[in-house]
């Protein structure tokens, strides 16, 4: 197993939340946190042949087994991937209670990743549902911001029905854009999951299936092909055949 990379000691309340383990976990965080923790070597190689300049390796922050499988967000994610945003601070960019990361890396040449893991389409739609005008006139402002970097027509509604993948967009241009960090946007797409299946949702079995869907919903949020944030999007496609397969094995 490749080495993981854990803070002795490390103890965050607000920005750390614990999650279940892999056996009373389903779906997506399932896999992702064994992805993680038991074939590390399965998730790498999918990333690493698609970031550039290449390395060598990803040290996982999250969800670690050690860490009690917790997922970070606002400044606790920042500190998790030890790095600074001295250019353009999250807290005026984004107020607290932001994205939870389902997963955090950082590449042995510094390269930083951020995980979201899917393993039914349903999960790509949500909608924001901030209350506190102070809080949504910052999300607005910030999401404007970023429409515009990419020139996103204005009109484009981030905020429904795929409101996650916009956030988690805004999220990589402040630290991309804003803070000349060098930072990818990771989506990890499960195959086959049967568990979700028998829940009635609607489970792609190819990678054809799953573009479907990611492209509609690209095209909802009114990217153009190519812009400037597109080489920093990484998307992976895993079958959790291929992942019960390989924890056996690493």
């Amino acid at each position: 197993m490749r080495e993981l990379w854990i803070r002795e000691g490390e103890k965050h309340i607000m920005g750390r939340d614990m999650d279940t383990t892999p056996v009373d976990a389903r779906g997506s965080q399932k896999w992702l946190q064994m992805l993680v923790n038991a074939c590390p070597g399965l998730l790498g190689e999918q990333i690493l042949c698609k970031i550039s300049p290449v390395a060598n390796e990803i040290r996982w922050r999250s969800p670690l087994e050690d860490d009690g499988y917790a997922e970070y967000k606002d400044g606790d994610f920042i500190d998790r991937l030890g790095i600074r945003l001295d250019k353009r601070p999250l807290e005026s960019f984004w107020p607290s209670s932001g994205p939870r990361w389902d997963g955090l890396g950082v590449a042995d040449n510094g390269q930083v990743l951020l995980l979201e893991a899917k393993a039914h389409v349903g999960e790509l739609r949500s909608e924001l549902h901030a209350k506190h005008p102070r809080s949504k006139d910052l999300i607005d402002s910030s999401l404007s911001e970023t429409k515009a970097f990419l020139g996103v027509p204005e009109d484009a509604d981030w905020t429904r029905p795929f409101y996650q993948y916009a956030n988690r967009l805004a999220h990589l241009y402040l630290l991309h854009a804003l803070n000349e960090i060098d930072a990818y946007l990771v989506y990890v797409y499960l195959i086959g999951d049967e568990d979700m299946q028998a829940a009635g949702t609607i489970v792609p079995r190819t990678v054809r299936e799953w573009e479907s869907a990611v492209l509609e919903e690209e095209m909802a949020l009114g990217f153009r092909s190519g812009h400037e944030l597109s080489g920093r999007i990484v998307n992976v496609f895993i079958d959790v055949e291929d992942i019960e397969q390989r924890a056996c094995r690493e």
